[in-house]
């Protein structure tokens, strides 16, 4: 990414257009995933030999069909995908595209695997979507937007405002987060809050930016996990760091908060 980029004004053509193709990529998304969810013939291969870490066709026509539209309207721009890598661009702007965040949970015919599109500068994402094909739910934030339209109209993202931390709810996708040493700093926040709930994937990082719960927190992420929900909750007033307090819009270890007052209070804990 080159340095250097203006973050455009929404009401400029350069936000509009860049909206405009986000919505476009998840529109392609949802048909494409949509086509092989809960089909009986959906098979999967694992990437990973030591453990399974689901690929699927839909995973991959998912991608394809976003890269050929950026390809056409977005051709100056780069590209990270978790399919299909890297491609280079002179823009300073890089698509960030998971085409389907919560495999697992796809072919279990679970309904809240998503997918996450945003788009950065030299500085991090600027704008990003978390879409929820199945449930019919699109989550946006960034370039002066933070909206949720859906099944119940069109609603503005805000996220919860500050509570004492055992009232908080807590989400992570894995209940063996990470590394035994990870395991351990994520022990010692769990005794602290009111609810810990697991599973969700991305749409934990959605229901943040809601205003349903209050953190997030886990391990192991690449940049492809955590660059939209970067952008929508920050866009609808939350935080996202590293365990150290630092950006993480590379993955890694993340700590999502509702408020800058819980993820100072979970950040403590982490740190020990």
């Amino acid at each position: 990414m080159r340095r250097g980029f203006k973050v455009p004004d929404i009401k400029t053509p350069v936000a509009a257009d860049l909206i405009a193709t986000a919505h476009a990529l998840a529109d392609a998304a949802r048909i494409a995933t949509l086509k092989h969810f809960r089909t009986a013939d959906l098979a999967a291969e694992t990437k990973e030999a030591h453990r399974f870490d689901p690929v699927t066709a839909a995973d991959r026509l998912s991608e394809e069909r976003m890269r050929a539209i950026l390809a056409e309207r977005r051709p100056d721009d780069a590209i990270l995908g978790e399919e299909f890598g890297s491609k280079s661009g002179i823009s300073g702007l890089t698509w960030v595209l998971d085409p389907i965040d919560g495999t697992r949970g796809y072919l279990a015919g679970t309904p809240t695997w998503g997918v996450l599109i945003s788009v950065a500068d030299a500085s991090g994402p600027i704008y990003g979507i978390i879409d929820q094909p199945y449930i019919g739910e699109r989550f946006e934030g960034g370039l002066g937007v933070s909206r949720l339209t859906g099944p119940m109209g069109l609603q503005v993202l805000k996220t919860r405002a500050p509570r004492a931390l055992d009232q908080a709810i807590l989400f992570t996708t894995f209940p063996e987060v990470g590394t035994s040493e990870e395991q351990t700093a994520f022990r010692r926040v769990t005794p602290q809050v009111r609810l810990v709930r697991y599973g969700m994937d991305c749409y934990a990082y959605a229901l943040i930016a809601a205003g349903q719960i209050d953190l997030v927190i886990e391990a192991g992420l690449q940049a492809y996990d955590v660059q939209a929900p970067i952008a929508v909750i920050e866009a609808a007033g939350g935080i996202v760091t590293d365990w150290e307090g630092r950006p993480c819009h590379d993955g890694g270890r993340v700590l999502a908060a509702a408020n800058p007052e819980v993820h100072a209070r979970a950040l403590a804990l982490l740190k020990g």
